[in-house]
């Protein structure tokens, strides 16, 4: 692929080297040179890096491979972008899922939600979040490889290179997201029942200095910085409602106030909420009551007062037909009764239980048990240390640096 736009031949001559073939010239970079013990010399390794214009002597197209090993030099821009040349393009284009995705955009009427954007804009953004659909990628560098075969929604079917996303991406600002959002939710009916439901997650971030990248509290710790990013779709996941990034140091229970807030920003009225149990904490639950929602939030097993009510009610349902939930196989009970000691509320409390879930975590849990300690057996008397999962399950005994013995945890364990 060669851009539309033209760029000095390197004066570099040691290293630039000219292939004709047929009527086109390319001009070709040496990257390296391989020496041939057994020929006993060296042999050139060279890539092209554009093809000569005919009409301007010393003046190429260039490719992306002269961004690679010439990134100091300006790609110029023609109109506002670099563009690479149409004709460049597949002579089977692949237009099936583009259709499905088209389709889901016009019903949206997404476009019209882009009013800050002129028609190369809402094009260039909305092909971006094609490609992230139809390839399951969102790597800039492999979209033009994508647009050489797919039909595309900029003008003319332009495409762009990856160091053109770049800068493009780089432009887009909070204004234009949250102008987005509220013309996006403005749409929605504000007086229907919504149930939103919301999560969150982080992604560790080894990309060089980014303000939002803090350390925090993530999933999968590997010692890097983190960036944190929540989403809330309606009851059926079926439509994304608003999406957030914030810093790494921010838990998830300290964020959830400012999402509820921007959700009643949108004038939704009747809204209720589907959690996950990272947001537990007795602040989220009374700003909650405070503002009239009704919420659904999965809570932690070992929670003290969880626990209290799963050993209260343990045996009074997990084998009666009329606890039964058929459709997933599971039993299960509402009770009622306060979250906290000075609760002014009477809250529902759903327990479940199923017979083949618990089967299958005690067999793999009898599994690990039984690896752990055949490991153990093999380095008794050696210096070695143990992982920390080792010291949840057994007590175990050091000398020296040695280890020599463990005893199983029976209370942790049951």
């Amino acid at each position: 692929m060669y851009y539309n736009c033209l760029v000095n031949i390197p004066k570099n001559t040691g290293k630039i080297s000219r292939n004709k073939r047929g009527k086109t010239t390319y001009i070709e970079y040496t990257y390296a040179r391989e020496y041939l013990p057994e020929k006993k010399y060296n042999v050139a390794r060279r890539t092209t890096i554009g093809k000569a214009d005919p009409d301007h002597p010393g003046m190429m197209f260039p490719n992306p491979n002269f961004e690679k090993f010439f990134p100091d030099v300006e790609i110029p821009a023609e109109g506002t972008a670099a563009e690479p040349v149409n004709e460049s393009r597949s002579s089977c284009i692949r237009i099936g899922a583009f259709s499905v995705v088209r389709r889901i955009i016009e019903d949206y009427k997404l476009a019209e939600h882009l009013k800050r954007w002129d028609d190369r804009g809402k094009g260039l953004l909305l092909d971006l979040a094609t490609y992230s659909v139809i390839a399951e990628s969102n790597a800039a560098q492999h979209f033009p490889d994508y647009a050489y075969n797919h039909p595309l929604m900029t003008p003319q079917n332009k495409i762009y290179s990856d160091s053109t996303i770049s800068r493009f991406i780089r432009e887009i600002n909070d204004n234009d997201r949250v102008d987005f959002l509220n013309s996006w939710n403005a749409t929605h009916d504000k007086n229907e029942k919504i149930y939103v439901s919301y999560d969150s997650t982080n992604k560790n971030c080894k990309a060089g200095d980014i303000e939002m990248a803090e350390y925090g509290y993530p999933k999968n710790d590997v010692g890097a910085p983190i960036i944190n990013y929540s989403i809330a779709y309606d009851m059926t996941n079926e439509k994304p409602l608003l999406y957030e990034s914030y810093p790494g140091s921010i838990v998830d229970v300290s964020q959830l106030k400012y999402m509820l807030e921007k959700i009643r920003g949108y004038g939704y009225k009747k809204i209720g909420f589907i959690l996950d149990r990272g947001y537990f904490s007795k602040a989220n639950i009374q700003f909650m009551d405070s503002c009239d929602y009704d919420f659904v939030m999965m809570v932690k097993g070992r929670a003290s007062f969880v626990h209290g009510l799963i050993m209260e009610h343990m045996g009074e349902f997990e084998s009666k037909r009329a606890c039964s939930i058929k459709a997933y196989r599971t039993y299960g009970m509402t009770v009622k009764a306060k979250l906290y000691a000075d609760d002014d509320t009477d809250r529902y409390f759903h327990i479940y239980y199923k017979a083949k879930k618990q089967a299958s975590e005690r067999a793999r849990l009898e599994a690990d048990l039984d690896r752990m300690e055949a490991e153990m057996d093999k380095i008794k008397g050696r210096e070695y240390k143990l992982p920390k999962r080792y010291e949840h399950y057994f007590k175990l005994t050091y000398h020296k640096d040695k280890f020599y013995g463990y005893e199983e945890r029976e209370d942790v364990i049951e």
